[in-house]
């Protein structure tokens, strides 16, 4: 009973809005300061690995909605990421001649996105299961396959080359991948991003906790649990998964745009069907229907391949003596290996939701 009321007063001590606070602060801090404590100890490229994994949390968030919240699977996700990202190239770059302000830009692919979802998901209300899978994957096919041939007749996407010089987002003339120099620290055009990734990413965290907890994210967790029993109680399940296709395709939609701004470069070649499974195992592995367990996972699979990939080879060199299997192919089987080793410790995710 004494134990019992120490650990109860110990758990209060951590509701203190002060320490809360702080705990917030310290975060934020970290947060703020992390690119130049990863640059000064492992150098500028993990700052460039780090925002991209930010894109992927904004892109896993969004498939989230979809697979977790609504439990509709979705292997071609990356396909909306594919839109986006051209919806910015054919927009902000000399492609068309086209050189529009970012603060239009998005909002357009956002839309854009979201209408591609609403065209996957209409022919798919009556699919479940294996074959929402198929089809999903054949429509992420079919949207990679378009922009590798869209470049006759008439040059749209300038097919496997892809488009290039795309322009970066630009604020008050400044484009946002050059060196600035602020208040005496210079800051390159790496961390200036990873900031601006950092917002969208917090943004769209909020928007998920607060669509999970609203009664339109209610609705899809009945539709994913038992989509008969949620339509007899009068949800309309038919606006909703349409509503979530929707919804996830235009996180995607912002993601890919943000890209294209950041890499100055899309082909299609960005757009393949591993790319739909990374992100939909980001999902599965952190948690399916808890956003911090989906970020979690993301910051895992986004992080962990790279540092394989770098001491892959150091490791063999040491043990063997030489390099005996290619450092990107050891990756991969490694990589599968972790995420076989969770599925039968944890199958419901590092960090499963609470709901069930």
């Amino acid at each position: 009973m004494i134990n019992k009321v120490f650990y109860l007063e110990k758990f209060k001590s951590f509701q203190n809005p002060k320490i809360v606070w702080l705990g917030y602060s310290l975060v934020a801090i970290t947060l703020a300061i992390l690119p130049f404590i990863i640059e000064a100890s492992i150098g500028r490229t993990w700052v460039r690995i780090l925002d991209f994994a930010l894109i992927y949390g904004m892109l896993a968030l969004g498939l989230n909605i979809v697979v977790g919240f609504a439990g509709l699977l979705d292997l071609g996700y990356i396909a909306f990421y594919a839109v986006g990202a051209y919806t910015w190239a054919l927009l902000a770059s000399p492609q068309f001649g086209l050189h529009l302000p970012f603060w239009l830009i998005i909002p357009i692919g956002f839309v854009v996105a979201g209408f591609f979802g609403v065209l996957l998901g209409a022919p798919t209300l009556r699919l479940r299961g294996d074959y929402l899978a198929i089809v999903t994957l054949g429509f992420g096919e079919i949207v990679r396959i378009f922009l590798n041939n869209l470049d006759h007749p008439i040059n749209i996407t300038n097919g496997p080359v892809g488009i290039n010089l795309i322009d970066p987002i630009s604020v008050g003339g400044y484009a946002l991948t050059r060196t600035q120099q602020i208040a005496g620290v210079n800051f390159s055009g790496a961390h200036i991003y990873y900031y601006l990734l950092l917002v969208l990413l917090l943004a769209c965290i909020f928007v998920c906790i607060r669509l999970e907890n609203s009664r339109l994210g209610r609705a899809w967790i009945a539709i994913r649990e038992d989509e008969t029993a949620a339509q007899a109680m009068g949800i309309n399940t038919r606006n909703m998964k349409l509503l979530a296709f929707a919804m996830g395709a235009s996180f995607g939609g912002v993601a890919g745009g943000v890209f294209a701004s950041f890499q100055g470069f899309v082909s299609p070649e960005s757009f393949i069907l591993l790319e739909s499974i990374m992100v939909l195992c980001m999902v599965v592995l952190g948690g399916m229907g808890n956003v911090w367990g989906v970020v979690l996972g993301t910051l895992l699979l986004a992080i962990l391949p790279e540092i394989l990939r770098d001491i892959s080879s150091p490791i063999q060199e040491s043990l063997l003596g030489g390099v005996w299997i290619d450092p990107e192919s050891l990756r991969m089987v490694l990589f599968g290996l972790a995420l076989i080793l969770v599925m039968l410790v944890r199958p419901s995710g590092l960090w499963p939701s609470k709901k069930h």
